[in-house]
């Protein structure tokens, strides 16, 4: 598997694999959690996206136990985690509204209970989760800075901003912003028109897709776009996810999917997409598919 430059002293893996469904179900043991990591890595998959929230903020917990029992894990891969989502749920069940809170003080609160849940000593790569209407760019600049000054956070990034988030945010920080996580995927591809997509090309700023299966719809619809991923897997011996992801790396914009199921055979199957070779007609077939409409 392919590795993808973020700056000169991190790469990630050509495929993420997202922890936000690692509390659901009861398949979340700490054997199983190993289990899904030592998978992941047998396929080249090294790096793993986590956020404070995910599991109601139990996620990052069940992922530590499983690097604490298994301590040689930790230099084997590398760890995305986000934070600045307040939600009334968890450790937060008390809070009256759902809000974001970008503040030096929650962020510096919410590395620290991280790297604690996590039972590790610094975090690769850390986002803002969301965009914050009520940010203040220059406190938020500082304390990620601070972050990166300290060691505690190798680099870091945003998710779901839109280019004027990320400019805003950039221009109140020393250190580069290095990625952005958007949706996108056959089932959401407004990126690729609206600017977003192009932003972080031009920019060099590799992007990590999540919901890349379209929330599961590509997977389970029935549609003339559905019908065109079968065909195409069928000729590669893959099923429809390998074509879905196949789209998004064959892209030269940098796109990092990030792969969230708790399937053990679909973890498995993960790295299929590599077996899909695209060029730019069959590309473009899909996403006319998706479109709904001939390309103008």
């Amino acid at each position: 598997m392919n590795r993808i430059k973020i700056n000169d002293t991190l790469e990630f893996s050509q495929i993420i694999y997202g922890m936000w469904r690692l509390a659901d179900g009861e398949n979340n043991g700490v054997k199983s959690v190993k289990d899904k990591i030592n998978l992941c890595l047998e396929q080249g998959i090294t790096t793993f996206d986590q956020a404070d929230i995910y599991g109601d903020y139990s996620a990052e917990e069940m992922f530590g136990l499983a690097l604490k029992e298994d301590k040689s894990l930790r230099n084997k891969i590398e760890i995305v985690t986000k934070c600045g989502i307040v939600a009334p749920c968890g450790k937060y069940a008390d809070v009256p509204v759902k809000y974001y809170d970008t503040s030096k003080k929650h962020i510096d609160a919410s590395v620290n209970s991280s790297l604690k849940n996590m039972n590790i000593d610094h975090i690769d790569m850390l986002l803002i989760h969301r965009p914050d209407p009520y940010m203040d760019h220059n406190e938020t600049g500082h304390a990620l800075d601070a972050l990166i000054k300290s060691g505690k956070v190798g680099a870091v990034g945003v998710s779901n901003f839109k280019p004027y988030d990320w400019e805003l945010l950039q221009s109140g920080m020393v250190n580069k912003l290095y990625t952005n996580q958007i949706e996108l995927s056959l089932q959401s591809v407004d990126a690729f028109s609206n600017g977003d997509v192009a932003f972080h090309q031009k920019n060099a700023s590799p992007i990590m897709a999540w919901s890349p299966l379209g929330g599961g719809k590509l997977m389970t619809g029935n549609s003339e776009l559905t019908e065109k991923m079968d065909q195409i897997g069928l000729q590669h011996n893959v099923d429809r996810s390998a074509v879905a992801i196949s789209f998004l790396l064959s892209h030269p914009a940098n796109i990092i999917p990030i792969m969230g199921t708790n399937n053990i055979d679909r973890i498995l199957r993960i790295s299929d997409a590599l077996k899909v070779k695209m060029d730019r007609i069959t590309w473009f077939d899909l996403y006319t598919a998706a479109l709904g409409r001939e390309v103008a």
